[in-house]
């Protein structure tokens, strides 16, 4: 390199290591001007002069021939003029060659009120670390949150089950919670409201859940309790009408729940209808609830459903229903029921088990067809499990009445609630408006009524019942064409 070069001299290359011992090095003037541009080389690149002469880094065999051989003295330049640097990179550190020292020592300094490189790279190297320690410690423990929130949920939703029943089976199917919540007295309170709903009565539950909404101002939320075949056809119904603002959750109700439970009776005339067994297992449809309604799919609601959940439960009563002695369902009087408003019309009293139970037989009974239950009382008598032990002992033992006056879910109900249950107000539940296609009260009355039950064999979406006019205004016709009201299609065969 020229001197008068503007970049200035260049720094030697460095030999390697090969170079130096190459096997063939030509002379001894070959040998010195090697050791001469291995120190140059050094010096270079360490910014630091080399001690002793460059002749001082070759051995006494090196000027013969044969393969060059390097002192002590030499082999200490190599190792740390040269191959430290590539570890620690170049220039990073000032070395100084102690050529001469026994050993070849070498000693390193740092440059002073200089950081060097390496050390920013290190610092560098160690503050990605930590960043990225630190990222990771983050993202773990917001995934543990996450699933610990999660089992916390799940937990509780288990801890209801086995508290009560440890019954599986009962799944949510769907939940749309986009339909804004309404303030209750100044209050955000949500008003759980159970209704079953099978494929060949859901225009039944359409028709109940439209005339709660439109009759209150509270925050409801619809569980509604179908088989698995009718959640689609629920649901699209439910999108395509004036109700798809509605808070509600479908929920699937597993048939083999009531497996060992229940047996067909042929003096019934009907079958089992699993879905009228769902009202027994009100702890688990609304798990996280305190307190719910139940009510049948045959009901019109002409009052603001906040009264009736806010009907007064006595201290350890977990249910409130509408008793059948009150002077409103007196007034009906059911053809061949015999004792339909007492204890005897739904319980075999031959049968010892019932008879050791001390139940009167002219007890009064109630509809359980609505009914306000207090879920966290529910839950600490294990009502389910007492329901359910009822409707094993019958099958084993057949334990109804033979003249059953009512629904097979109202014994077990009877049972359990003896002489422990609450009321509610009767106009809540203003009922046989389906025991025949007569009318029973005067127009004046149903008006005034909070809630008309078509409870019978006459519902208002068959060919005869009576005030059909008041739940049809109700009711909303079935997008897909699934359901429709048999007496119109009577109407329209007679017209043709």
């Amino acid at each position: 390199m020229s001197p008068t070069d503007p970049v200035g001299p260049r720094p030697l290359p460095v030999p390697s290591l090969g170079d130096l011992c190459f096997r063939s090095w030509p002379s001894a003037g070959a040998l010195s001007a090697g050791a001469e541009m291995l120190t140059a080389a050094a010096e270079s690149r360490h910014h630091a002069p080399v001690k002793g002469s460059p002749s001082a880094l070759l051995g006494a065999g090196s000027r013969g021939p044969g393969p060059p051989k390097l002192s002590s003295a030499g082999r200490a330049l190599l190792k740390c003029g040269l191959r430290a640097p590539r570890l620690h990179g170049d220039g990073l550190l000032a070395r100084t060659p102690a050529v001469g020292l026994p050993g070849g020592a070498c000693s390193v300094r740092r440059p002073r009120g200089l950081k060097t490189n390496i050390y920013i790279r290190q610092k560098r190297k160690m503050s990605f670390r930590k960043v990225n320690i630190v990222i990771l410690v983050l993202a773990v423990a917001l995934f543990l949150l996450v699933l610990h929130h999660n089992f916390l949920g799940l937990s509780s939703l288990l801890r209801n089950e086995v508290s009560d029943s440890g019954i599986v089976g009962l799944q949510p199917v769907d939940f749309i919670p986009n339909a804004p919540q309404r303030v209750v007295d100044g209050r955000e309170e949500e008003i759980p409201v159970v209704i079953a709903a099978s494929e060949d009565r859901l225009g039944g539950a359409i028709a109940a859940i439209n005339s709660i909404q439109h009759n209150t101002r509270s925050n409801v939320i619809f569980y509604i309790v179908t088989l698995n075949g009718t959640a689609d056809h629920l649901r699209s119904w439910l999108s395509s009408s004036n109700l798809k603002r509605i808070r509600y959750k479908i929920v699937n109700f597993d048939t083999k729940l009531l497996e060992g439970k229940v047996k067909e009776d042929p003096d019934q005339g009907e079958s089992i209808k699993p879905l009228t067994f769902a009202r027994f297992y009100l702890p688990i449809l609304v798990p996280r609830a305190k307190k719910a309604i139940y009510m049948d799919d045959d009901v019109i609601v002409q009052g603001d459903i906040l009264a009736l959940y806010n009907t007064p439960l006595k201290p350890g009563h977990a249910a409130a229903f509408s008793e059948d002695c009150d002077s409103t369902s007196a007034k009906v009087v059911i053809r061949g029921a015999g004792n339909q408003y007492n204890y005897i019309g739904y319980l075999d009293y031959k049968k010892e088990r019932i008879r050791e139970l001390s139940m009167k037989a002219s007890t009064c009974s109630f509809n359980p067809g609505v009914f306000v239950a207090n879920l966290t009382e529910w839950r600490r008598q294990n009502i389910t499990n007492q329901l359910e032990k009822w409707m094993k002992l019958n099958v084993e033992e057949g334990l109804y009445s033979r003249t059953l006056a009512g629904s097979i879910t109202t014994p077990p109900l009877l049972i359990v609630f003896y002489q422990q249950h609450s009321t509610i107000d009767p106009m809540w539940n203003v009922r046989h408006l389906g025991s025949s296609a007569g009318k029973r009260y005067s127009p004046q009355f149903v008006k005034a009524a909070k809630l008309l039950h078509w409870n019978g064999h006459f519902k208002p979406w068959g060919r005869t019942a009576s005030y059909t006019d008041v739940w049809e205004k109700w009711y909303i016709p079935d997008p897909t064409g699934k359901f429709s009201l048999i007496r119109r299609h009577v109407e329209i065969s007679n017209t043709k």
